[in-house]
């Protein structure tokens, strides 16, 4: 892989914050459950997603990917991410949803985020309901992303890969769909002003080794297509 020019070298958490859109109604509890879930994707609305893609800044030649939202069916519906190994090439510690390139020998979209879900984290099959996809997302890297939503059945036991997975960790759906969440920031980086969405959340348990709580610091590629599919609920 080449690059026009190095990738920005910054730490998003030092961007200012544009403004939160804490104008925006969060989406409703009783939308967030399981069977208000299996609803919404078998009558979809009319709607269109707000982010579409990045500016690209690699010579890569455009990849289809996809990633999995698993959505934990506990008390509240969860959110299961992961956070990148520090070895990789590409977004290394970035917090992600389970996913990656299409393989030639994947049927669809689906096919490609299962089976990432089940290398990269250990997620067995036999406790995921597909639900649906959500439009493409379009990275500066030039993956072209298809999100697959789906329920989770708990019990699952998971077993990350350590080449690519250095940590998993569940957010609640309500917290990410409240887009008093939402925090917009703005950069400069060769010459193009650069955008992007963050949805940092402490988790109240998880602390550091110091003691203090853990940051999760959501944002870019992830942090728009969880904006889409908050678009997709709230229509």
């Amino acid at each position: 892989m080449t690059f026009k020019k190095p990738l920005p070298q910054f730490n998003p958490r030092s961007i200012p914050v544009l403004g939160i859109d804490d104008h925006l109604a969060e989406v409703a509890p009783e939308r967030l459950t399981p069977q208000s879930l299996r609803e919404r994707f078998r009558h979809p609305p009319v709607w269109t997603p707000e982010h579409s893609g990045e500016r690209k800044y690699s010579d890569r030649k455009p990849a289809l990917a996809a990633v999995l939202l698993p959505l934990v069916m506990r008390d509240e519906l969860t959110l299961l991410l992961t956070v990148r190994a520090l070895n990789l090439s590409t977004h290394s510690g970035h917090i992600a949803l389970p996913g990656g390139r299409t393989d030639a020998t994947d049927q669809d979209a689906i096919a490609t985020a299962l089976r990432e879900a089940h290398e990269e984290i250990g997620l067995p099959r036999g406790h995921v309901e597909v639900l649906g996809t959500l439009p493409t997302y379009v990275t500066g890297s030039a993956f072209i992303i298809t999100p697959v939503v789906a329920l989770v059945k708990p019990g699952f036991v998971l077993q990350p890969n350590p080449g690519e997975v250095a940590d998993i960790f569940e957010v609640p759906l309500g917290y990410l769909m409240n887009p008093a969440h939402h925090r917009r920031h703005e950069t400069a980086f060769d010459g193009v002003l650069r955008q992007w969405l963050s949805m940092p959340y402490t988790h109240p348990m998880a602390e550091t080794d110091t003691g203090e709580s853990r940051e999760r610091y959501i944002w870019g590629a992830t942090a728009g297509m969880l904006r889409n599919f908050y678009r997709f609920l709230s229509a």
